[in-house]
């Protein structure tokens, strides 16, 4: 009953059409976060209801579903809208309180436009050769394997790993720990009993979430131990660069350290504040890379035939190369990347209204009582799923082969030109690390 009271306030958008719920308890949930086969509801209702719709959330709560992409860039852009309470949750269990997700504000503002320093063009260009060490150990680690079928998960996993961990620590993964792996596993793990969980828990006084991590459980026990690790990490590796001090940079810790070490400048982070980076960029880098990966080498086993012509591109300019040599002057092999960053699984990202306002629409959308909107005003607390999946197959942008694998429309010029929405070929990537992450992913 608690629960129902918190959530019965009738909402702005309860006549915004949406699938008919299911259920009471989960609301739509299970189908958009546990389906059988990943997508099976969201395309469907983006079809049925198109790129702004409701649904419903956990004890009937309304939430709405944005694939808009001008609707998603107020929301990314505007200030009145914040991480959802289920995903700073998620951050505090598992990262530093210094840690540029969990800052808010002008904080995570400073901290954000620190770290960008480490994630040039510049920046990714001197990790190329560290990245080609690790590519020529992953190709030997393939040819190794007994036969197929293979999981190349594993194989990917650690030397996504391996190669973040030295770009950004010059540490080996050998230093992380045994238990440090699984804690990317924890990360993004999800099952009916931690939906209810995350509701419940964002209604519980902070100190009790916090609390939860002192559990004698194995889950608890193993973000300890690898959140311990992280943090010792990150804080000898600052100990010993400062104590060198060296000026240069080497790794994105020393760029950061850097900012500050000649004067008080104005984005500069405190050395508490460059350590408590470290889990994040390791677990945010590593799952990104190893997925894009595994996706894109499925992609090219089901495409022999291009998987044929990459290969002749990849020879001919290797044959040729030279000291100039770039990856970005070989063009099938980049419009394979742009293609495997774009119609895979991508988490849906929650954000909360944190004051009552207005997001505008692309295009205006009729409500059940047959009225036309061109923008949805949305209350304090509002929850917004951006559908950063469903966006990269509207039709409206991509074509009517949305879903499907073709590198070809970044060469024929029909893949969308339109206002950019990400940081890299108008694809939603992550913002924070998407250079980086497609650097590693070019050169393995």
């Amino acid at each position: 009953m608690a629960v129902y009271l918190v959530f019965r306030r009738r909402s702005t958008i309860h006549n915004i059409p949406g699938p008919f719920s299911p259920s009471w308890i989960f609301g739509h949930m299970l189908q958009l976060l546990l389906p059988a086969e990943y997508g099976d509801h969201e395309f469907n209702w983006q079809k049925l209801y198109g790129p702004v719709y409701r649904v419903k959330g956990c004890f009937g709560q309304d939430r709405l579903m944005v694939s808009d992409p001008l609707a998603l860039q107020h929301i990314l852009n505007s200030n009145h809208f914040e991480h959802g309470p289920s995903i700073d949750n998620a951050v505090g269990l598992l990262f530093e309180e210094k840690c540029v997700m969990a800052a808010k504000g002008e904080t995570h503002k400073r901290l954000r436009a620190a770290m960008h320093i480490g994630f040039t063009a510049s920046a990714a260009r001197e990790c190329l050769p560290l990245f080609e060490r690790i590519a020529q150990a992953v190709t030997e680690r393939f040819e190794e394997l007994p036969g197929l079928p293979a999981d190349i998960i594993p194989v990917l996993s650690e030397a996504t790993l391996d190669a973040i961990s030295q770009a950004i620590l010059s540490s080996s993964t050998q230093d992380l720990g045994e238990d440090f792996p699984r804690f990317r596993t924890l990360a993004s793990s999800q099952s009916a009993v931690q939906i209810l969980a995350d509701v419940v828990a964002v209604r519980l006084p902070k100190w009790v979430w916090r609390a939860a991590i002192h559990l004698p459980t194995t889950t608890f026990n193993t973000i300890r131990t690898a959140k311990c690790f992280a943090r010792e990490i990150g804080e000898r590796t600052v100990r010993e660069k400062m104590e060198a001090g060296r000026q240069g940079q080497t790794d994105v810790f020393d760029m950061l350290l850097d900012l500050g070490r000649w004067e008080k400048r104005r984005n500069a982070l405190t050395k508490e504040e460059v350590a408590a980076q470290t889990g994040i960029l390791l677990i945010a880098g590593q799952d990104n890379t190893t997925s894009l990966l595994a996706f894109g080498l499925l992609e090219l086993a089901r495409h022999p035939q291009f998987q044929k012509e990459l290969r002749a591109e990849i020879h001919h300019f290797l044959g040729n190369r030279s000291e100039g040599f770039i990856y970005d002057n070989m063009p099938l092999l980049n419009a394979f990347i742009k293609v495997s960053s774009w119609p895979l699984p991508g988490a849906l990202q929650e954000r909360m209204a944190i004051q009552d306002t207005v997001i505008p629409l692309t295009g205006a959308i009729k409500t059940s009582t047959g009225e036309l909107m061109n923008q949805i005003i949305v209350r304090k607390g509002q929850i917004v799923s951006m559908a950063i999946a469903s966006y990269h197959r509207l039709e409206t942008l991509w074509g009517e082969d949305s879903h499907e694998f073709r590198p070809s429309r970044w060469l024929d010029g029909t893949a969308y030109q339109g206002q950019a929405l990400g940081p890299y070929a108008n694809l939603f990537v992550n913002p924070h690390f998407w250079r980086s992450l497609l650097d590693d992913m070019t050169v393995v």
